[in-house]
């Protein structure tokens, strides 16, 4: 096999299954360490993967990039429904909770609306639109008003004022991507200002993330990893990954999408 029939088969393999180790590589080509390690340099080079320790991955977005509310909703949805319907058994009738903008938050706002007595904080519009539309007279939801971001969460001035007033007993936060170095992350910073606003007017703080956030990383750090309460995920979260977060958050939960 030459060179770049190789580098094109790596490639190809890297984009199945988000990342490989150097030693599948080396094995499954049958060349040297070596060798491999060169074809993941070029691949790199072009910008096509992500060097990392011990292997590659595929290439990220980069760390400002944001894609807009209605792409993020058709990325793992079974991941995200099982996400939100495990986060929905923490929130008990009488509750204050806060949802940060995200599609894994809206997917929570709509398994909500039978809770009683519920009051909601939000800063996305999608959310307040799911409890608008199915509406009860004993939930109250704040909309905090705000310029509104790609991703339909309300940011800047106005909407930090009106989240500092207030208290809630737990915030249910969407991010963009965690990592043990970089923590909880955005990719945009007007929202990252938000979202610790927002942290720090829970008692409680539950992440919710699908298992591709991991390793992905945004320009804005909100919260280090050590911050969250309680992590929810999906079992397409990798073992070392469950391992590395586990040590930082105060519980994690890994749901199954079966």
């Amino acid at each position: 096999m030459l060179a770049r029939q190789r580098q094109s088969a790596i490639l190809e393999l890297i984009r199945q299954r988000g990342g490989v180790r150097v030693s599948h590589l080396v094995s499954r080509f049958g060349v040297s360490d070596m060798t491999i390690r060169r074809d993941l340099e070029v691949l790199a080079e072009r910008g096509l993967i992500d060097k990392v320790h011990g292997g590659a991955t595929l290439a990220g977005p980069g760390s400002a990039d944001e894609p807009g509310f209605a792409a993020k909703s058709i990325r793992q949805q079974a991941e995200k429904r099982a996400i939100a319907e495990r986060a929905a058994r923490l929130v008990e009738p009488g509750m204050a909770i806060a949802l940060s903008a995200g599609t894994t938050t809206a997917s929570l706002a709509a398994r909500l609306a039978e809770v009683r007595d519920l009051t909601v904080v939000t800063n996305s519009i999608p959310v307040a639109d799911a409890f608008h539309q199915n509406p009860r007279a004993d939930q109250t939801v704040v909309l905090t008003g705000g310029l509104r971001t790609p991703s339909d969460a309300l940011t800047g001035p106005v909407a930090e004022a009106a989240i500092a007033a207030l208290n809630v007993d737990l915030l249910f936060l969407g991010v963009h991507g965690m990592s043990p170095r970089t923590g909880f992350t955005t990719p945009n910073l007007l929202e990252a200002a938000v979202n610790r606003r927002l942290i720090d007017a829970a008692r409680r703080l539950v992440v919710l993330a699908d298992h591709t956030k991991w390793e992905t990383i945004g320009i804005a750090t909100i919260a280090p990893l050590a911050e969250a309460d309680v992590l929810v995920t999906d079992a397409g979260l990798p073992a070392e990954a469950r391992r590395q977060a586990g040590e930082q958050v105060g519980e994690l939960v890994v749901v199954d999408t079966r």
